[in-house]
């Protein structure tokens, strides 16, 4: 039954006031915002996120009633908002819905598309010949910005699977956007390390540099163009956005960015038009499935590579009891694994409109079989390790053949997460993202949100037999890797992670600390984490290098702190989880401390 869309809404909107303040006045005097607690155990649903503001708005939303679908959109839209260097309605993502009714695990692929004129070299600057400079020059442009799928994909969930409109879903954030939140240090950093780029355009100067400065730590932040934006979009649905004036906006902004007088940034444009708006489509999407320790792993089919990849890796560790192993010897068979299966990302996976993904063989028991004879317990492979050969492969250890792969690597790291999961036992686990730290840094002028440079995970130079390489109409390979897990068709765990590439390796060591080695979901999420993605070094965060960094290093590897190349942090993933318990309650996690620390809320802490 569809909750009436009127009633939802208001008093969703109003609790939203509430919350934030019925004035300016009343909210820099009455809400500090709400606390961050990155661990929460109740009944009767659940939300978890990077961000206590977005929890909460999903959080009241189960509780009037609204369904896991429901409350994710309304908690998107809330970190469009509060997030919005990480996610809004100028990116894309990927929805992973699990049906208490069917039993099913159904996906949405609402990644974003390339302009239909978009060239093989776009990525080459004309006066050298030579790709331009990632970052800042190739994502500080037109150029890389993919036509946005989050809002159509928040329409086809909640079409699919929800009981409320979209207008009831926009109005929390929307009153959000309007009265304004607390800034954090997170927020203030981001802000801080765009400093070059936001100040490239006159429109995000204008939101996020005004009085000279980035917005201080504990100062209220209003977007009162987005709260106009949301407020037009909950009246006339996506429409706008993808076939009316918005839409025009969009096109504008990326055909002429709005550059700054001084900036010596090139900013080439983009050769989007209002057709490209027009024609775009979220795509239904089987989701991946592999069975690992008795379990049933879903997760998110190309374009992206999250579900392929993860489930490969786990196919191949499944041969090895990582339980009975040390702890050095459990994380060596971890990343030897994952170098194997990036392998084969790089070599076969991408948009399967374009491109013929061998899906079936890669999640093939046999095939991980073959994959797992080249792991060496005392020793590692020489990284990078060449993909296998899908054609010809029998399980068989010496008979396999391989191929050459690609090892490109551009995405960035901030994306965010969210899980949910509704009284009734429907689940939701989204993945989100405009892609780098601030996207293109193209504020659309007077609507309040960023653009995405999705394009530019596109690989730079094209090359023939690339998976990834570009094509007009294409959507770029994506990690992100939304999952969720059954035991006897049921729910038993839901996970997902921002962090670019590093998304698969965060996903999948939380599930073999979780699965395998008997650590709590709070302290697989919390554990120290390192990434190997077919690269000579594995890229640890301090407190892993400390511990395992020496050990490790001594069987072969090459474990080096990892340092985001744009922000400087040394945090792998900002994960949030559900574990569903067999006495009908959840255990709800977020981090502990990377990105600030998230925010995980229960509808009843008992009972």
């Amino acid at each position: 039954m569809r909750l009436g869309a009127s009633v939802l809404c208001l008093s969703l909107a109003a609790s939203a006031v509430v919350a934030v303040g019925s004035s300016t006045t009343a909210y820099a005097a009455a809400d500090p915002g709400p606390p961050k607690t990155a661990t929460a155990r109740g009944f009767g649903g659940a939300v978890t996120s990077v961000d206590p503001y977005a929890t909460r708005i999903g959080l009241r939303v189960l509780k009037h009633g609204g369904n896991a679908t429901d409350a994710a959109v309304a908690t998107a839209a809330a970190l469009g908002v509060t997030e919005p260097f990480s996610a809004g309605i100028g990116g894309g993502g990927y929805f992973v819905h699990y049906s208490a009714k069917t039993g099913k695990v159904q996906t949405i692929d609402g990644r974003e598309t390339a302009p239909a004129a978009m060239q093989h070299d776009a990525f080459i600057d004309p006066d050298t010949g030579k790709p331009y400079n990632f970052s800042p020059e190739l994502v500080t442009s037109g150029v890389s910005v993919g036509v946005p799928g989050t809002l159509a994909t928040w329409q086809r969930a909640l079409d699919r699977w929800g009981t409320s409109s979209l207008e009831a879903s926009l109005a929390p954030g929307a009153a959000l956007a309007r009265h304004g939140f607390k800034v954090d240090q997170t927020f203030h950093d981001q802000v801080q390390q765009n400093k070059v780029r936001f100040n490239a355009f006159t429109s995000t100067r204008k939101l996020y540099w005004r009085g000279g400065h980035a917005p201080r730590v504990g100062s209220t932040f209003r977007n009162p163009d987005l709260a106009d934006t949301y407020q037009l979009l909950a009246r006339r649905g996506p429409r706008p956005f993808y076939d009316g004036r918005l839409s025009d906006e969009i096109v504008d902004a990326v055909q002429h960015p709005p550059t700054t007088a001084g900036t010596d940034l090139p900013v080439p444009p983009g050769s989007m038009v209002a057709k490209d708006l027009k024609r775009y489509l979220p795509r239904d999407r089987a989701a991946t499935h592999t069975r690992y320790r008795g379990l049933d792993v879903y997760g998110m089919a190309p374009s992206s590579s999250g579900g392929s990849t993860v489930g490969e890796a786990l196919n191949i560790l499944e041969g090895y009891d990582l339980s009975s192993m040390s702890r050095v010897q459990a994380l060596h068979h971890y990343l030897e694994a994952s170098a194997l299966a990036f392998a084969d990302r790089g070599a076969y996976v991408g948009d399967p409109s374009q491109v013929d993904v061998p899906l079936q063989d890669l999640l093939s028991d046999t095939y991980a079989a073959e994959r797992a004879c080249l792991i060496r317990p005392h020793h590692t492979l020489t990284k990078p390790v060449d993909a296998g050969d899908v054609s010809s492969y029998d399980g068989v250890c010496g008979q396999g053949t391989s191929r050459p792969t690609t090892t490109n690597d551009t995405e960035n790291t901030q994306t965010t997460n969210l899980t949910v999961a509704d009284k009734w036992g429907n689940v939701v686990d989204y993945t989100l993202t405009i892609e780098q730290t601030g996207g293109s840094g193209i504020v659309v002028p007077g609507r309040g949100f960023l653009l995405n440079n999705e394009l530019t995970d596109f690989t730079a130079e094209y090359a023939a037999d690339d998976p990834n390489r570009i094509e007009p109409l294409k959507r770029p390979r994506s990690s992100m890797s939304p999952t969720i897990v059954l035991q006897h068709g049921k729910p038993y765990l839901a996970v997902g992670s921002p962090g670019g590439s590093t998304i698969i390796t965060t996903v999948l060591q939380i599930l073999m600390n979780r699965l395998d080695l008997g650590l709590s979901l709070p302290a697989a999420i919390a554990a120290p984490r390192v990434s190997q993605r077919n690269a000579a070094t594995d890229d640890a965060e301090p407190r892993f290098t400390r511990k395992y960094g020496d050990a490790l290093d001594a069987l072969g590897h090459d474990v080096k702190t990892y340092a985001d190349p744009f922000t400087g942090t040394h945090e792998i993933g900002a994960a949030t989880a559900i574990e569903f318990r067999r006495n009908g309650s959840v255990v709800v996690a977020a981090e502990p401390k990377r990105r600030g620390g998230g925010s995980a809320m229960v509808v009843h802490p008992t009972r």
